[in-house]
C-alpha cells in the first residue's frame, strides 16, 4: 500500500498515521515500562514441604508479617511457590529449583526438613534463606548459633519440639489410672531421637510405662489407634510437620475409636480432636514474613538472630472430650488457653 492509499485509508477510519505511529510508540514504552517492572520486583522462594490447603492459615500469616514489613504479593514482590504435597522426599530437587532460578530470598517454613533442604541447595549462593521450624536449629545445624546464625540464612524458631514431655504430662493428668501412655514418633524426623529420650526421661519421673509407635505414613495411623483403643490409655504425638498437617485425619480417628490424644497443633482440637499443646505457629510464621521485609530492604540474614516465639498454647475440646469418655477437671479447663466447646 503507498503513502497516500495509507493515509486516505487510515483517514477513512477516524485515524491518520502520525497518530496511529504516536499511539504504537506509546504502547512500546508502556510495554518496556512494565517489563522493567517485573524484572526489578524481588521474588521470594517458597518452599514447602506440603500443598496449600493444609497450610493456608500458615501461609495467611507469612503474608501478614511480610504486608507488615512493608510487602504486598503482586504489588512490589513476586512470590514463587513450591509444593512438595507431602512427599518430603521432594524437597531438595524443589530447593534447587529454586536456586536454579535465582529467587532473591528461600523461605523455608514449617519445620526442620524444609530449611535443611534450603540450606543444602543454596550453598555457596547469594540466595538468603528465612526459616520457620518448632526446634533448635543450633542442634541440627541449620545455623552457627541463635545471636549470629552466620552465612546466609536466618529464622523463626518455636517451643513445639521442646515441650514435647510437657504434652505428656498432660496426658497422664487427665489418665491419672493409666499404667501405660503411647507416643507416636515419625521415625523419619530428625528431631525424633532428642524428643523421645526427653519423653523417656519424663515417664521415669511420672512413674508411667511408655510405649513407642513409628508412623511416617498415613496407613500407618489408624492400626495405632485400634491397638490402643483395645489396650487402653491414651495417646501422645511427638512434634513432627507430617504429623501436624494430617491434623484432620488423626482427629478423624481419635473419635472413631474414642482413643484421648494430644498433638502440637491447634489444628487437631479444632478438626475435632482432645487436645493439643505447642507453639504458637501463627505468631512464627508472621514473623518470618517480617524477616524476609527486612532482607529486602536490605538487611543481611547473618546480622539477624533467630527469633523465638515463646508464647505456647494449650487447647481443649469440650465436646471430644465427653466422646472419648472423659472428663477435665475444673483445674485442667481453667490452665487452657483456649476451650472449645
Amino acid at each position: 500500500m503507498t503513502s497516500a492509499k495509507f493515509n486516505a485509508t487510515a483517514s477513512r477510519g477516524g485515524i491518520r498515521r502520525r497518530d496511529l505511529l504516536s499511539l504504537m510508540a506509546g504502547a512500546v514504552t508502556w510495554t518496556t515500562s512494565l517489563h522493567a517492572q517485573k524484572l526489578t520486583m524481588p521474588v521470594i522462594g517458597y518452599l514447602c514441604a506440603e500443598s496449600p490447603e493444609p497450610f493456608a492459615s500458615r501461609l495467611k500469616a507469612f503474608h501478614e508479617g511480610l504486608r507488615e514489613a512493608g510487602f504486598v504479593e503482586g504489588r512490589n514482590v513476586a512470590i514463587e511457590y513450591q509444593w512438595a504435597e507431602g512427599q518430603y522426599t521432594r524437597l531438595p530437587a524443589l530447593a534447587a529449583n529454586l536456586v536454579a532460578r535465582n529467587v532473591d530470598i528461600i523461605v523455608a517454613p514449617g519445620g526442620a526438613p524444609v530449611a535443611l533442604a534450603a540450606k543444602a541447595a543454596a550453598t555457596n549462593t547469594n540466595n538468603a534463606i528465612v526459616f520457620e521450624m518448632g526446634g533448635d536449629p543450633v542442634q541440627l545445624g541449620v545455623v552457627d548459633s541463635l545471636s549470629r546464625p552466620g552465612g546466609n540464612i536466618t529464622g523463626v524458631s518455636s517451643l513445639s519440639v521442646d515441650v514435647s514431655p510437657k504434652r505428656l504430662e498432660l496426658m497422664h493428668e487427665l489418665l491419672a489410672s493409666a499404667a501405660k501412655l503411647t507416643v507416636v514418633a515419625n521415625p523419619t524426623s530428625p528431631t525424633a531421637n532428642s524428643q523421645l529420650q526427653k519423653l523417656r526421661s519424663a515417664a521415669e519421673t511420672l512413674g508411667v510405662r511408655l510405649q513407642v509407635v513409628n508412623a511416617s505414613t498415613e496407613k500407618e495411623f489408624e492400626p495405632i489407634f485400634s491397638a490402643v483403643a483395645e489396650e487402653g490409655g491414651g495417646l501422645v504425638f511427638t512434634s513432627d510437620p507430617y504429623l501436624a498437617f494430617r491434623s484432620r485425619q488423626l482427629a478423624e480417628l481419635a473419635m472413631k475409636y474414642r482413643v484421648p490424644a494430644i498433638t502440637q497443633s491447634r489444628d487437631f482440637p479444632m478438626a475435632g480432636g482432645l487436645m493439643s499443646y505447642g507453639g504458637d505457629f501463627a505468631q512464627s510464621h508472621r514473623r518470618a514474613g517480617m524477616y524476609v521485609g527486612r532482607i529486602l530492604k536490605g538487611e543481611k540474614p547473618s546480622d539477624l538472630p533467630v527469633q523465638l516465639v515463646t508464647r505456647l498454647e494449650f487447647i481443649i475440646n469440650m465436646r471430644a472430650a465427653k466422646l472419648v469418655g472423659r472428663e477435665f477437671s475444673p483445674s485442667f479447663v481453667s490452665g487452657a488457653d483456649e476451650v472449645i466447646e
